[in-house]
């Protein structure tokens, strides 16, 4: 069996004996998308209620990062909602509802696997004391891991929690890592005159080249720095 093997094993092993841990894995993978299709139906009704006045963006801001803190929607489809719905006017509150979002799926991630550390020490410890290597480069890994367009921010927040990544270096490395893809898709819902078309305009060419080249940069980036941390 292969170290890469018996680790997966081993973490499914740690999840059926932390029920509350795989139904926080099973939701983040699953409820964006469900949350995806709920605004898909019912967005109109909600371009009703627009916010003018600072207690109203800040009880969105406050909303917004709720919403993604507890992976309900994804944060790319909140950004291209908040371009369309709130133009300019949303950015700095998105940008401050995804810092909230950071710290909230970061703390319910790290409630829900506390011991998974202590578990890995004495399950992998090969690996875990690989981990242990890395912690010198964590920046350079998050932010790496955050700028893919194929890793959700949920997923990230519960491998950040679960790691026990100090959430400075989490929100420090991980905001700017996030930037690139919010401020495409922000774009992307700024430009639209419907919610639909600005969800069609994210599979325009040169936003499709924008995520393959981000992807091959993260891959790249993971890579590097992983293997720097070995040598």
């Amino acid at each position: 069996m292969t170290k890469k093997g018996s680790f997966f094993n081993q973490f499914l092993q740690y999840l059926k004996n932390h029920p509350a841990a795989s139904i926080a894995w099973v939701w983040a993978v699953s409820i964006p998308f469900l949350g995806s299709l709920f605004l898909a139906g019912n967005y109109e009704s909600i371009l009703e209620k627009e916010p003018d006045s600072l207690f109203d963006f800040t009880l969105l801001a406050l909303l917004a990062s709720a919403i993604m803190g507890l992976a309900i929607l994804p944060t790319t489809l909140t950004a291209l909602f908040t371009g369309f719905w709130l133009g300019w006017n949303g950015f700095l509150w998105l940008v401050a509802a995804y810092s909230l979002a950071n710290v909230l799926g970061y703390g319910v991630g790290k409630y829900l696997n506390l011991d998974f550390l202590n578990f890995l020490s004495k399950k992998s410890p090969t690996f875990y004391q690989e981990l242990e290597q890395k912690k010198s480069n964590w920046g350079a890994l998050i932010f790496f891991i955050r700028i893919s367009p194929v890793i959700p921010f949920a997923i990230s927040n519960l491998l950040f929690a679960s790691l026990q990544v100090p959430l400075r270096k989490v929100l420090l490395y991980g905001i700017p890592g996030m930037l690139p893809r919010t401020i495409m898709a922000f774009l992307a819902g700024i430009v639209a005159s419907d919610f639909m078309e600005a969800k069609n305009n994210l599979q325009e060419p040169w936003q499709i080249t924008l995520l393959i080249l981000l992807l091959i940069i993260s891959i790249w980036g993971i890579w590097i720095n992983w293997k720097k941390s070995k040598s």
